[in-house]
């Protein structure tokens, strides 16, 4: 007999320019597992759409959301860890993320740097990468990131990363943990 058990969902999650997406290709590709990112869905749909506008609520921000948790859930039904990726704050998450427990073993990864490092960071990346016309978002020196994050809220195992300067813990001891033989 054939045993099976869960695939992992692995939530990389914290404030915009905390090196979340970074990190979380770098443990998709450490698991050998799909990583899905919010932001590059809505890159991917903005292709269709040459003449869109970011705004804080605009309308693919409003389909990106379902899209996201849609993907996620495919992928979780038919076995597949995932790594999953996004900004979003806990009031986003947790709606999204309550259906999938049944389907997956839930690890929350929260990334935390320093605002002006996180600015820093956003500044490069839309000056670096033209698809990032797709995000409403600092393009000045003047907006300020928010100074509290609400973290995604399940009850389940959750690890704190600080991402300054490479990854503390280390990316083994982040693996380690997403595969259940770590403590946070």
């Amino acid at each position: 007999m054939t045993t099976t058990r869960l695939p992992t969902l692995v939530v990389v999650s914290g404030p915009p320019g905390a090196g979340k997406t970074t990190l979380a290709h770098a443990l998709a590709t450490r698991m050998g597992c799909p990583a899905i990112c919010r932001d590059e869905i809505k890159e991917g749909m903005v292709h269709g759409r040459p003449n869109f506008t970011p705004g804080p609520v605009d309308e693919l921000s409003l389909q990106t959301l379902p899209t996201f948790f849609a993907t996620l859930e495919l992928l979780l039904r038919a076995g597949v860890t995932v790594v999953a990726e996004a900004a979003f704050q806990d009031r986003l998450w947790r709606p999204g993320l309550e259906p999938l427990c049944s389907l997956a073993a839930i690890r929350i990864v929260h990334c935390e740097v320093e605002p002006a490092i996180a600015m820093t960071r956003i500044h490069q990346r839309s000056s670096e990468n033209p698809l990032r016309r797709a995000h409403s978002g600092p393009h000045t020196d003047a907006i300020e990131l928010p100074r509290e994050f609400d973290r995604v809220s399940l009850a389940v195992p959750a690890i704190e990363i600080d991402t300054t300067d490479g990854y503390r813990p280390g990316l083994d001891e982040i693996v380690a943990f997403v595969n259940g033989h770590g403590c946070p």
